[in-house]
């Protein structure tokens, strides 16, 4: 695991950070030592609750409104990360969204708003978090929350599946195009993770159950997901990369049951 205060002197932006994993990512980013902005899409109140528990730990920080799924709304979040901070040299992608429904009934709006927030905001802000570091010419480092849907059909979530599947493939282009400018580019695959997030779609029996089924016989925790990316950050021979935490999740069900001829 990456030292304490690894990310010394480091400006970092981290998209859907008010909550759930984005939040967990942005506070041990903060812990390590960076300056971190705080992206969110409508609650200012939860967001400006992280820039004072950031601030807490001796760090700078902000919040910025802004839509990922907006291309516009992505490059004003860079650019006041820059005036702000002084620079961007970290960026994680997590800005998430999703309705999970069957495919042949799925109500459209929600389907296009997973693709559109899921896909092409994690491409956005690839795209311009990298054009700055870029611009820089100092290197940086760009962690995509992806998941584990990206290589496993999960059912009532095709939206999501291909979005994250996308992200996956574009992330690891990404990081073949941008070697050259020493931008490195990683992904995290989560597992079922305790977030705001979940309650959309479990209930808290739901998840109690849920959990017990998990090889780890827990859910995982936002602060786990923000210590590897914090490591992916740090380590500098890391590209291109892929790393799960799930918790063993998605080990073959069959493998624990089977005993030996």
């Amino acid at each position: 695991m990456a030292t304490l205060q690894s990310l010394q002197g480091k400006f970092a932006l981290v998209t859907g950070s008010s909550r759930g994993i984005g939040y967990g990512c942005a506070l041990e980013m903060a812990r390590a030592g960076a300056d971190v902005a705080i992206n969110y899409l409508d609650d200012e109140s939860e967001a400006i609750g992280v820039v004072k528990e950031i601030e807490a730990l001796g760090r700078r920080s902000l919040a910025i409104q802004g839509d990922v799924s907006k291309e516009e709304d992505i490059q004003r979040l860079v650019n006041r990360t820059v005036e702000v901070l002084g620079g961007l040299d970290l960026f994680v992608a997590n800005a998430a969204f999703s309705d999970r429904e069957p495919m042949l009934t799925a109500n459209m709006t929600g389907f296009r708003r997973t693709i559109d927030v899921c896909m092409w905001g994690a491409f956005y802000g690839v795209r311009y978090a990298s054009l700055q570091m870029v611009k820089q010419g100092t290197g940086g480092s760009i962690v995509v929350i992806s998941s584990p849907h990206a290589t496993i059909p999960f059912k009532n979530a095709m939206a999501y599946n291909m979005a994250k599947a996308a992200v996956d493939q574009m992330a690891r282009t990404a990081a073949l195009e941008l070697v050259e400018h020493r931008i490195r580019v990683n992904i995290i695959h989560p597992g079922w993770i305790d977030t705001p997030g979940e309650r959309k779609f479990y209930s808290e029996e739901d998840l109690k159950n849920g959990a017990k089924h998990i090889p780890a016989k827990r859910m995982g925790n936002v602060n786990e997901i923000g210590r590897a990316a914090v490591f992916l950050h740090s380590e500098d021979y890391m590209n291109g990369s892929t790393t799960l935490m799930d918790g063993g999740n998605t080990l073959p069900w069959w493998a624990g049951k089977r005993t030996e001829a």
